[in-house]
């Protein structure tokens, strides 16, 4: 796992033990400004800029900009996990995948991540692999609003519940 932060350690304690949905929220919003705390100031610009043009549905100049983050900052786990989210609008999942394979691998406790990913699994019909990644994201915070995803898992005899988590 990559370095952290005494504060990310605390907030991620403090999130998977909330007592309740609004302090967990409080939580994980200050755990998103970690994560999307870019490395240096031109970095920080390139992700600003790349998330302004998704948020006003410039998908092509957004993922132009997540790009040039990632070749700029190539272990930066949130300009993956941006461009994923680009990917996932624009319904590439498999795209969104990739990226959000990297993601976590940079930053494994990135719940924003690990959420995409299950999703991005789910909407491939691999739903046993989603609803792992699911209660994977669920157990770093039970209030996430995905929760409501969660269904029993498909039967595979090769793959037992516990050898996945």
């Amino acid at each position: 796992m990559p370095e952290r932060s005494t504060r990310h350690t605390e907030l991620m304690d403090l999130v998977a033990t909330a007592s309740n949905e609004m302090i967990a929220r409080d939580y994980t919003n200050e755990l998103w400004g970690i994560w999307a705390t870019a490395p240096n100031d031109t970095a920080q610009e390139i992700l600003d800029r790349g998330m302004t043009r998704r948020a006003s549905y410039d998908f092509a100049g957004a993922i132009e900009d997540f790009d040039k983050l990632i070749a700029y900052c190539p272990d930066y786990a949130e300009g993956y996990n941006q461009r994923a989210f680009v990917n996932f609008i624009r319904e590439d999942y498999n795209a969104a995948l990739v990226d959000l394979d990297r993601a976590v691998e940079l930053t494994p406790d990135h719940i924003g991540a690990i959420v995409g990913r299950a999703l991005a699994l789910m909407q491939l019909g691999q739903v046993r692999r989603g609803q792992i990644a699911l209660r994977k994201a669920l157990l770093l915070n039970p209030w996430l609003p995905e929760r409501n995803r969660i269904i029993p898992l498909p039967h595979n005899k090769e793959n037992d519940i516990e050898t996945d988590l």
